[in-house]
């Protein structure tokens, strides 16, 4: 027998129609991914560096919270980036920024608890909150708005007995949309007057575009007892599959009860942590050149979409990814179609439906994200190929 929390727990929108583009890539056709986030940039070198020089003889468990230099690293990286008073003791390390967000709706919420977050949002909230037993209440925001939060009237309007906390993704995926210094101030007197949880996820924290300021709700000292940071360094250091994660809270009582879940999954990754450990001592080295790489990129796909006719974006202000709205009914059907029907010159292009990123039922059904982690030239390739796609789409219907 199969659980509920089994049958319920949604395939991701990100990966579920892989099997569609392993179809089309044994057929022969190259299948421009811009469905997940999984940047080209080169991992810098200097990451493996320590990785490469692990010499220890037997690979021990690790301390469930984290290797100490490791918290060191990101608490130095932390105050001197944004002059917090971060301490490493305010650091718990997870596997992946996931996990950091699981830990914390598992410390906090109890079953059937409800956490507010605005959609579209990171498609595996939803499923970490199935896994959780907690019911994620969407604040909806709109492409024609850049995807900004509504009034506090109408997210306090959405706050019940239930209600325990807020996550913010900022800069978010999977929209690009940086909130504003208004915005986050909001939000933060929100939570102050209602006694809630704040859960800001940070992974994209430098990822601002066109001269924007990076900032962490870690800034707002008068409510740091309720704000909790889950980050991670798949995106910044350009290694996803290190898997390595954190969560900065200087709530005492919340990290040791995070360390507690920590302990049920006995550590994280040990030899990634000394990579992680070297990639935030030498972060000035790489991390501004790659950021305006993807500015870079950001530019050319927002290019791009203004040639596509019916196609409408928001210009993202960060992370790398943008939500578009497609001249279809169903971008799922779309972009399925894309990779068994659709080639040029035997390339095709694979987008995210957007639904996935949605809770309410029905929204975002005519929306895909993507994901500008590829190269200018195959950005720009794969760009032109979603646009005749769309016109041969149209035409056959």
């Amino acid at each position: 027998m199969i659980s509920n929390r089994g049958k319920t727990i949604p395939k991701s929108p990100i990966r579920k129609l892989i099997p569609y583009a392993d179809e089309a890539k044994a057929r022969g056709v190259h299948v421009y991914h811009l469905n997940i986030g999984q940047p080209d940039v080169k991992t810098p070198d200097l990451i493996f560096g320590p990785i490469r020089d692990f010499k220890q003889e037997v690979l021990k468990y690790g301390p469930s919270q984290g290797i100490l230099m490791l918290r060191k690293a990101i608490a130095n990286y932390l105050n001197e980036d944004y002059s917090l008073t971060i301490e490493p003791d305010d650091v718990f390390i997870s596997t992946g920024g996931s996990e950091a967000v699981l830990f914390l709706m598992l410390a906090t919420l109890n079953p059937g608890d409800e956490i507010l977050v605005p959609e579209p949002f990171y498609a595996n909230y939803n499923s970490i909150a199935t896994i959780g037993d907690v019911n994620i209440v969407p604040i909806t925001t709109s492409v024609e708005d850049g995807f900004h939060l509504p009034t506090r009237d109408k997210i306090e309007s959405l706050i019940t007995d239930k209600t325990k906390a807020i996550l913010i993704c900022t800069p978010n995926n999977p929209t690009g949309t940086v909130l504003t210094k208004n915005e986050k101030e909001m939000v933060v007197k929100i939570v102050e007057d209602n006694n809630l949880w704040l859960f800001s996820d940070e992974v994209y924290r430098e990822f601002v575009f066109d001269g924007g300021q990076c900032s962490s709700f870690l800034e707002f000292h008068n409510a740091r007892d309720r704000i909790v940071v889950a980050d991670s360094i798949s995106k910044r250091f350009s290694c996803c599959g290190a898997r390595i994660g954190f969560i900065v809270t200087k709530n005492k009582e919340l990290y040791e009860t995070v360390l507690k879940f920590g302990m049920a999954r006995l550590c994280p990754p040990t030899i990634e942590q000394y990579g992680a450990t070297a990639g935030f001592e030498h972060r000035h080295e790489f991390l501004s050149d790659m950021i305006k790489e993807y500015e870079h990129r950001r530019n050319v796909v927002y290019e791009e979409i203004q040639k596509i006719d019916g196609v409408f974006t928001s210009k993202p202000e960060g992370a790398f990814y943008t939500v578009i709205k497609l001249p279809v009914e169903d971008s799922e059907e779309f972009v399925r179609w894309m990779l068994t029907d659709f080639e040029k010159d035997g390339k095709t292009t694979m987008l995210a439906p957007a639904a996935g990123f949605y809770k309410t039922p029905g929204k975002g059904k005519d929306e895909a994200r993507i994901a500008y982690v590829l190269k200018e030239d195959d950005l720009r390739d794969a760009m032109n190929i979603l646009k005749e796609g769309l016109h041969a789409f149209k035409s056959k219907n």
